[in-house]
């Protein structure tokens, strides 16, 4: 049923108004139906109480609030990441990931919010798997299959919304990073609507800068979020220093080789006063060496950036390796004797699969050894 029905969260304001006006409704109806499912994020359309009932009637019959059925959710022991698979109207699955983080000493702290947490950053996927094909991503390892629409980009943001406000939070989320399942600048119009529905006021009303949009080295895609003019964060998986070992890591390196990929990130920074995080996963043997240090740090001086090093999560089919602890710390030691700003990430939800596209793995290998004993 709800294939044939119209996604409320897959329209923007203008469509939605396009809608209403369809249906004789006044305009200001808009502006109470984007408070309901953006501010009080509400899953029903009984709880708009402030429509009138047959125009709540008719949004039951002819439209619905998002496509997503969750159809499995993994919490860490901590209690400080949750990892949510949902299925769509198609049967096809994607991954999204809630991550909390403890509050620092001194650091703001929002007082209608239960104390400790001080971040709340959900991570979201924009395709059903992904084109790109890196070897060592779970993702990448398991094609391809679509986009997102805009409804199931925005249905992720949502549903741990909804979940930290019962929690109690005052404001549910934090920080929002596109950096899940897909390629966010292989379909650019549809990230880039997202984007603007999480920072328009009448919406979720986040600001810019709380907003990360990761890519694995789409050129075009950089240089349309420089024509935006937005202030959104950049990030770039990285993940090599020359071209022969991206060719083989990162495959979109083959059409966007590093010397455009990094002309793109300095006119990005030229453009925006913002600075680039690249993300670098290190995996044993293949990209950590020191001498692969300097080879970074000799590719990004003099750009403004950080340099964010990824212990490898090793996925279940891939042959690449995590780093030893003692090779990550001589790498990063490296990069910051070279004046390149350098953090090491801190690492979350192993045990519940958070890697990309693990846990989809997991459910899907279940399903198939289910069928196979049915058989």
């Amino acid at each position: 049923m709800s294939e044939k029905r119209i996604d409320l969260l897959s329209l923007d304001t203008n469509e939605l108004t396009g809608l209403l006006t369809r249906w004789n409704e006044p305009v200001y109806r808009v502006k109470q139906m984007e408070n309901w499912l953006y501010h009080e994020l509400v899953d029903d359309f009984d709880a708009m109480s402030n429509l009138p009932l047959p125009l709540r009637a008719r949004l039951q019959e002819q439209t619905t609030i998002g496509t997503l059925k969750s159809v499995a959710v993994r919490d860490s022991a901590d209690g400080l990441t949750h990892k949510a698979l949902f299925q769509m109207s198609d049967g096809q699955t994607v991954e999204t990931v809630l991550m909390r983080y403890l509050d620092a000493p001194g650091s703001p702290q929002d007082t209608a919010d239960p104390p400790a947490i001080a971040r709340r950053t959900v991570c979201i996927s924009t395709q059903v798997g992904c084109p790109v094909g890196c070897p060592f991503c779970e993702t990448g390892q398991a094609g391809f299959v679509r986009n997102l629409t805009l409804g199931e980009i925005v249905g992720q943001v949502l549903f741990f919304a909804r979940a930290q406000k019962r929690a109690g939070y005052a404001t549910p989320l934090t920080n929002i990073v596109i950096m899940g399942m897909g390629e966010p600048f292989m379909k650019f119009n549809v990230t880039w609507r997202a984007i603007k529905a999480f920072t328009d006021p009448a919406r979720f009303g986040m600001g810019a800068r709380r907003i990360t949009v990761s890519t694995s080295g789409y050129t075009e895609g950089i240089y349309a979020l420089i024509e935006k003019g937005s202030q959104v964060n950049l990030a770039v998986s990285l993940h090599a220093p020359d071209d022969a070992l991206r060719d083989r890591l990162v495959p979109v390196n083959r059409k966007h080789p590093l010397r455009e990929l990094i002309k793109a990130c300095r006119d990005y920074v030229r453009a925006t006063h913002r600075r680039v995080t690249f993300e670098y996963a290190l995996m044993d043997g293949i990209n950590d060496s020191p001498a692969q240090a300097s080879a970074v740090a000799q590719l990004l001086s003099g750009l403004l950036c950080h340099v964010n090093l990824i212990p490898l999560n090793p996925t279940s089919e891939s042959p690449y390796q995590r780093t030893p602890m003692a090779r990550v710390q001589e790498f990063e030691r490296v990069l910051r004797a070279s004046n390149i700003p350098t953090t090491l990430r801190v690492e979350k939800g192993i045990e519940i699969a958070a890697g990309c596209g693990q846990l989809r793995q997991q459910v899907n290998k279940q399903r198939i050894s289910e069928l196979q004993l049915a058989l």
